[in-house]
């Protein structure tokens, strides 16, 4: 085999590599096509899914703002039981210290009842 012959054995093999490449290229797409169709359905589910994004996002938005109302409200709640509370502390303690008044300014005048008698 000369040498002029072995170039062209080659040049041609690699043509038809070249040619079965290509080939198997082109089967491979247009079997693995996407349709349009699928197409569409993938942007109106990524469209869906950004607006169920935004939708969460507003939502968790919505919570903590009502989370820190609710805790600031308790917050306040807490203050106001606290407060009463101390109110009807004073107020017992006003009660007890008016009775005792009461129960001294009571107990003379009972034993000058009893030593008339």
């Amino acid at each position: 085999m000369s040498r002029t012959e072995f170039v062209l054995a080659t040049a041609i093999i690699l043509f038809v590599a070249f040619c079965l490449g290509w080939f198997a290229n082109w089967l491979l797409h247009r079997f693995t096509r996407v349709a349009a169709d699928d197409v569409a359905q993938l942007d109106r589910m990524s469209q869906e899914l950004h607006e169920a994004e935004e939708t969460r996002d507003q939502a968790i938005t919505y919570l903590q703002q009502r989370e820190a109302e609710l805790t600031n409200q308790l917050a306040q709640t807490e203050a106001e039981l606290g407060a009463a509370m101390e109110g009807l502390r004073d107020a017992r303690h006003e009660a007890e210290e008016m009775r005792a008044y009461i129960e001294s300014q009571s107990q003379p005048q009972g034993e000058v009842f009893s030593s008339k008698r």
